[in-house]
C-alpha cells in the first residue's frame, strides 16, 4: 500500500523565507511574506490608492491622458512622494489632504529665563509666562511683571458677584 492511498496527509513542505529576505518565513496566504513585510505592503498599496485619487482631485481640470498616467503609476505601487515629484506637487498629509504638511521644530533644552540654568523636567512655570529653577521660582526673585493684586481682586469679584435684594413696595 502506498502512503497516499491510505488517506495520510503529505507532510508540508519545507519553510518559506520571506521574498523580502527579512529573515522571516513566509507564508503563501501572505504572498510568500511574512507578517510584517505583508502589512508594509498593503500599507503603501492604500497609500498610493489614496495619493493617486487625492491627486486626481487637485488635477481635475487636466486633460484624461494625464490622470490616466497617474492612475497607470498608483496602479504599479509608486509612492505618494514619487508621484508629487512627477507632477511638481508638494506632498500632503494622508489623513487631510487640504492640510500641508510642516516638520516639527526642535526645542532645545528647558532653561531658567533669569539664570539660564538648565531645569529640565523640575522648573516652575510662572504666572507671567516663563520658566524659572528653584532659586528664581519666587515673583520677587525674578522680577515678576504679573499683577497678582488685580488677579486677585478680579477673582474675589467673580466668585462672590453683588447681591441686591428688590426693593418692597411700601403699604
Amino acid at each position: 500500500m502506498d502512503h497516499n492511498d491510505m488517506g495520510c496527509q503529505t507532510p508540508p513542505e519545507a519553510p518559506i523565507l520571506c521574498i523580502n529576505n527579512c529573515g522571516f518565513f513566509g507564508s503563501p496566504s501572505n504572498m510568500n511574506m511574512c507578517s510584517k513585510c505583508y502589512k508594509d505592503a498593503m500599507l503603501k498599496q492604500q497609500q498610493a490608492k489614496l495619493a493617486a485619487s487625492s491627486i486626481e482631485t487637485i488635477v481635475n481640470g487636466s486633460s484624461s491622458s494625464c490622470s490616466e498616467n497617474e492612475s497607470a503609476v498608483a496602479a504599479n505601487g509608486q509612492t505618494e512622494a514619487v508621484e508629487a515629484k512627477e507632477l511638481d506637487v508638494q506632498p500632503i498629509n494622508s489623513s487631510n489632504p487640504t492640510e500641508i504638511v510642516e516638520p516639527k521644530k526642535k526645542e532645545g533644552p528647558n532653561r531658567c529665563s533669569s539664570c539660564k540654568k538648565r531645569v529640565g523636567l523640575t522648573g516652575f512655570k510662572c504666572r507671567c509666562g516663563n520658566l524659572f529653577c528653584g532659586t528664581h521660582r519666587y515673583s520677587d526673585k525674578h522680577d515678576c511683571p504679573f499683577d497678582y493684586h488685580t488677579a486677585a481682586q478680579e477673582a474675589i469679584a467673580k466668585a462672590n458677584p453683588v447681591v441686591k435684594a428688590e426693593k418692597l413696595n411700601k403699604i
